[in-house]
C-alpha cells in the first residue's frame, strides 16, 4: 500500500516541477488545447447529428406509432451521444500525446536533463516515433476498450455492478493512462510496449497511485488539458527510478564485463520483467 501514496508523490513532483518552470508549463499546454478544441467541435456535431443518425440506423421504426418510435430512437441518440463522449474519454490523452509528440518528447527530456545523468534520446526520425506512438496507444485503446465492455457487462450484477464495478473501472482506466504517460519516457529509452505493461504490472500499486488520481481528474478534459504537462512531468521521474539500468540509455554502447567475471551475461529487459 505505500507504493500508493509514492505514485502519488510522483504526480504531485510532476506538477511542482512545471509550476517552477513556467515556460515548459505553456509549452505542454499546446497539443493538450489543440486536442480540446477538435473533440468539442465532434462532439457538438455529434450532438447535432445523433437524432439524424438514430433515423438513419433504424428504417424498420418508420411506421412505429407514437411514442414507441420517440421513446426508442431518443434512446438510440442519448446512447450514440453517451458513447462517443466515452470514446472521447478514453482517447483523449492518447490524442492528445500523439498531437504533442515532439512537445511532451521535449518536455520530458528537459526533466531529466534537470535532474542530472544521461538524457536518453531515441534516435528516431519524427514520423517512425510518430507512428510507433499511434500504433502502441492504438494498441492500449483496443485494451481499454475490452475492459470496458467486460466492465459495462458486469455493471448490470446488483450491488457489485454499483459499487466494485466503477472502482474497478477506474483503476482499469489508471493503470492504462499511467501507461500512455510513461511511454513518452520510455520509448526513449527503448522500451517496447510489452515490456513497458510488464514493469507497470510489476509495480502496480505505484503505477495505480499515479494512474487513478488523474483518471478521476481526466473525467473533464478541460481539467486534463492543465494537468498534462506535469503528469508528463512526473511520468518522466517517476521512470527514471522504475526503469531498470540497462534500458536508460538505448544510444550508449553496453560497458564491457571484467574478464574474470564468471556466469552468463544478463538477460535482456524482456527477460527480467
Amino acid at each position: 500500500m505505500r507504493d500508493l501514496g509514492v505514485g502519488f508523490g510522483y504526480l504531485m513532483k510532476g506538477q511542482r516541477w512545471v509550476g517552477a518552470h513556467g515556460r515548459w508549463f505553456g509549452f505542454g499546454l499546446l497539443p493538450g488545447l489543440v486536442t480540446l478544441v477538435l473533440y468539442a467541435a465532434a462532439l457538438v456535431g455529434l450532438g447535432y447529428g445523433a437524432d439524424d443518425l438514430a433515423a438513419w440506423a433504424t428504417p424498420f421504426a418508420d411506421d412505429w406509432s407514437s411514442p414507441w418510435q420517440g421513446f426508442f430512437r431518443g434512446f438510440l441518440t442519448a446512447f450514440v451521444f453517451v458513447f462517443g463522449l466515452f470514446l472521447a474519454v478514453i482517447t483523449f490523452t492518447a490524442v492528445t500525446l500523439l498531437v504533442g509528440q515532439p512537445f511532451y518528447e521535449s518536455l520530458s527530456e528537459q526533466v531529466d536533463r534537470s535532474e542530472g545523468g544521461d538524457v536518453p534520446e531515441s534516435g528516431l526520425p519524427l514520423w517512425r516515433e510518430l507512428w510507433i506512438s499511434a500504433r502502441d496507444s492504438l494498441r492500449v485503446v483496443a485494451r481499454v476498450v475490452m475492459y470496458g465492455v467486460l466492465l459495462f457487462a458486469l455493471g448490470f450484477i446488483p450491488v457489485i455492478g454499483q459499487t466494485v464495478v466503477p472502482v474497478l473501472g477506474f483503476c482499469v482506466s489508471g493503470f492504462f493512462l499511467a501507461e500512455e504517460l510513461t511511454a513518452v519516457a520510455l520509448q526513449r529509452r527503448g522500451v517496447e510496449l510489452k515490456d513497458r505493461l510488464a514493469l507497470l504490472r510489476g509495480r502496480r500499486m505505484l503505477t495505480l497511485g499515479f494512474g487513478v488520481p488523474l483518471a478521476l481528474a481526466f473525467i473533464v478534459p478541460f481539467v486534463a488539458v492543465f494537468l498534462m504537462p506535469g503528469a508528463v512531468a512526473g511520468a518522466t521521474l517517476m521512470v527514471r527510478d522504475l526503469a531498470p539500468p540497462e534500458s536508460r540509455d538505448p544510444q550508449q554502447p553496453p560497458a564491457a564485463a571484467p574478464a574474470a567475471t564468471p556466469g552468463p551475461a544478463p538477460d535482456r529487459l524482456s527477460k527480467d520483467w
